[in-house]
Formats: C-alpha cells, sequence, structure tokens
C-alpha cells in the first residue's frame, strides 16, 4: 500500500502553525500562527484566505457561539470578534508571561475552555494545565514543560494531555459534571532521541492531537514527521509520514469531518531542512474514512 498524499492549503506557510479548528457554522478553517502572532482563517468555498495580527503570540482558540472566538494568548484569554477585530480580556495570565504562556487548548463538550502552558526555558516542570468556566480560571494538572495534545474522548470521560518534552501522553479520568480530573496513568510513552541520533532515525516527540469518531487519537510527532493513530488502549494503529519534520496539530473537518488537517513548524528549522522540505509551516490536508469529532464550542 502507498503512502497517503497530503496536499498544502494555498495559502503563506505559518512560522509555527498551531491549534487547528474547523468551524461548522462559517465552514472555514482557523489556525494560529504562534510565532507571527497571527490568526487565520481559511474559507475553502471561496477561496479565501484572512489574517487577523497581534502585539503577542495567540497559541489556542475555539469557537464560541455568536460568531465571536475563545484565544489563549501570552497576555491571557480574550473574547475575540473576527468581524471588528476586536478582543476582550477575559482572564490575567495565571504565570509569569516573560517565561511562560499558554500554549495548545480547546474546549470540552460541556464548553468548559482548557488550555495548557508552555515553561520556555524548558529547564523544569513548571507548565500547567488550566480550565476556564463560570469565570473562573483553575489549575487541574501540572508537572509539565509543554502542554500539548489535549484531547477527549468521544464519551468525554478520558482527557488527553502531552508533555512534549517528556516525550508522554497522559490520560485522565473525567468526572463528567465538574470536570475534576482523577486517576493519571500513561497513555503513550515514547523514546527520547538520542545524542548523535540522526533526524530522519528520531521518531518525534507529542505535539497536539485529535479523536476520531472511533476512539482513534491522532497525534502530530514533532521532528518527527509522521502522524500517529493509537487506539484507545494507547497502541499504535497507524504511523503516516508527512512531507514535513515538524508537524505541530492535527484536526478533522469539512462538511463530513472526513478531512484531517495538519499544522506544522518551519520557525527555527536549518536551511537544508526547509530547501528539502519546501511545505515547512504549511497547513496539510488529507481525506480520511474515518470522521473525526467535531469541535466543541466554548461557553465563556
Amino acid at each position: 500500500m502507498s503512502d497517503p498524499v497530503f496536499e498544502p492549503l494555498p495559502v503563506p506557510p505559518s512560522q509555527l502553525g498551531e491549534s487547528p479548528f474547523w468551524h461548522p457554522d462559517e465552514a472555514a478553517l482557523y489556525w494560529c500562527d504562534i510565532a507571527g502572532r497571527r490568526l487565520n482563517r481559511w474559507h475553502p468555498g471561496r477561496a479565501e484566505h484572512r489574517q487577523w495580527a497581534f502585539d503577542t503570540e495567540p497559541a489556542c482558540a475555539a469557537p464560541v457561539p455568536g460568531g465571536t472566538l475563545l484565544l489563549g494568548m501570552r497576555d491571557g484569554l480574550f473574547r475575540f470578534d473576527p468581524a471588528s477585530g476586536t478582543r476582550t480580556r477575559l482572564a490575567a495570565p495565571p504565570y509569569d508571561p516573560a517565561e511562560e504562556r499558554f500554549n495548545d487548548g480547546k474546549a470540552d463538550p460541556q464548553g468548559r475552555f482548557w488550555a495548557g502552558t508552555i515553561y520556555e526555558p524548558r529547564t523544569a516542570p513548571k507548565a500547567a494545565l488550566y480550565r476556564w468556566a463560570g469565570g473562573r480560571l483553575d489549575r487541574m494538572a501540572g508537572d509539565a514543560t509543554t502542554g500539548n495534545g489535549l484531547a477527549w474522548s468521544p464519551d468525554a470521560r478520558t482527557l488527553y494531555w502531552a508533555d512534549t518534552k517528556a516525550h508522554r501522553v497522559r490520560a485522565y479520568d473525567v468526572e463528567p459534571v465538574e470536570g475534576r480530573l482523577s486517576r493519571m496513568r500513561d497513555f503513550a510513552v515514547f523514546p527520547p532521541r538520542a545524542e548523535g541520533q540522526p533526524p530522519e532515525a528520531y521518531g518525534g516527540r507529542p505535539d497536539g492531537a485529535a479523536v476520531d469518531v472511533e476512539g482513534g487519537y491522532w497525534v502530530a510527532m514533532y521532528e518527527g514527521g509522521r502522524l500517529l493513530r493509537l487506539r484507545p488502549d494507547g497502541g499504535l494503529d497507524r504511523a503516516l509520514p508527512l512531507p514535513v519534520r515538524c508537524p505541530t496539530m492535527p484536526c478533522f473537518g469539512g462538511p463530513d469531518g472526513r478531512t484531517l488537517f495538519v499544522t506544522s513548524a518551519r520557525q527555527g528549522r536549518p536551511a537544508e531542512e526547509l530547501a528539502a522540505q519546501p511545505l515547512a509551516g504549511c497547513v496539510l490536508s488529507l481525506r480520511v474514512d474515518v470522521p473525526g469529532l467535531p469541535v466543541n464550542f466554548a461557553r465563556p
């Protein structure tokens, strides 16, 4: 069987593409360019690409009923209106923004917005997972360096959260009403890059993720040039090669939920790698057989 062919969207590449989601009301794909400090929207029906620029990094986004978005940014959580370009702060950052920022985040099926952080010195596990609900920002988990891989099982009773630096994806039981987390365990653990190991021999480390309707956990393996589908028991089901070294996060979209989109990064990559991989930073797409779970709307 030949490898699937991922196609790039016809838009300029991002420096650090992240947090893609398909907006069902707009039939459009949104994603963040963290390093480029931009929010992107691609409307395939109109072949229209739009960007919004900010003075700080947008890291994650979720749709809100009524046409606005919730953005996790270095300087806090904001409601953002794409029509007017205005943002309204909902919560100040619960960390020192000089060394930490929000990273991967999305809403759960109840509309609560969850966002992990990244501790940028990467010298200690000081990142945490926060939840915004009922006007409160609560710390729900911690002991990570780069919070990523946030997703829920189809029954919403399992939450996945990765620490990219640790090469580890955790799973938690979720109490359905209050959303409390318990019984943390390892869902998947990957070998770190060995000293002197060539890039093409390294499998990568877990970055962003998405879940399909069968409970498959799709995770982008940063610096591994591949996308994995893990079964609900954590075992490997499929490994899809990508034309970029640094995929960052998948999501499902399109009218039937069977278009798989994958953001990627080009920031800080060697010149020879970028020359060999001209699609670095692009959003890639692929048609798949099993649809993904639809995006959850945040209800701030």
